[in-house]
């Protein structure tokens, strides 16, 4: 039996399984003592990662910096909420609006979740100058060249999400949900915060000034983003299909 745990905090069905599991593929490695304490053989525990869409894989920076309208040596800060949006994410950039738009060269794509859009456009209160640099939709279809243009990422923390920015190597800023089962968001982002390729702030904690002094910071450092992109890389996130196949097939051998 070979199992794939995709979260950092273990469904039942898969903890239940565990004892007679030849593979435990994980995603997180602080998944690996949980699987212990449920009987699993540590030798049967990995560390892949969780497969990317394919089409996330094929981000194209240059594809994806002309999709959004993005001029030479522009800024591009990248905000999501996952599939649902996040109403306080979209509260608080509205409330930075002047703050980050007085960063010479930046443009936001802002994906405020369908329920969202309304609501922060409205909040926004764009002029035509403002949204010729702040681009602020529902939802984004074509993530991976999203993903690949942006400097930065500002997000959630689900699985997915981690998942695909780790995958493109995108330095972070996450702001793990804070009603998420057993708190998983902030397991999630611990990954890449422990790696070095990412930053966290509780949602309680967005509306202070220590976060917007770091999502500012960032935004005008490329050297330190470079570095998280660096640590990104490491992880080789990319490859997370490719390590889960191979463990699969040597089940076989």
């Amino acid at each position: 039996m070979a199992l794939h745990e995709q979260n950092s905090v273990p469904g039942l069905a898969n903890k239940r399984s565990a004892r007679h599991a030849s593979l435990i593929a994980i995603a997180q490695p602080a998944v690996a003592p949980v699987f212990e304490r449920a009987g699993a053989a540590p030798n049967a525990i990995r560390l892949t990662g969780n497969p990317v869409r394919s089409s996330v894989l094929a981000g194209d920076c240059a594809r994806g910096r002309a999709a959004l309208g993005a001029g030479e040596g522009e800024t591009i800060l990248l905000v999501f909420g996952g599939s649902l949006g996040a109403a306080h994410l979209n509260e608080r950039l509205a409330s930075l609006k002047s703050a980050l738009l007085a960063i010479p060269g930046l443009r936001v794509v802002h994906s405020t979740g369908a329920a969202g859009f309304e609501e922060a456009r409205s909040a926004l209160a764009l002029t035509d100058d403002e949204a010729a640099r702040w681009d602020v939709r529902p939802y984004i279809t074509e993530m991976g060249d999203a993903l690949a243009a942006a400097d930065l990422v500002l997000s959630r923390s689900g699985a997915s999400s981690i998942a695909e920015i780790a995958a493109l190597a995108v330095p972070s800023v996450l702001v793990p949900y804070p009603h998420a089962t057993a708190d998983h968001q902030t397991t999630n982002a611990r990954f890449l915060v422990d790696a070095g390729a990412a930053v966290m702030f509780a949602d309680a904690d967005i509306d202070g000034v220590d976060f917007e002094r770091e999502l500012i910071g960032l935004l005008t450092d490329a050297g330190r983003r470079d570095a998280m992109r660096a640590a990104a890389h490491g992880l080789v996130a990319d490859r997370a299909a490719e390590k889960l196949a191979d463990e699969i097939e040597a089940l076989r051998a």
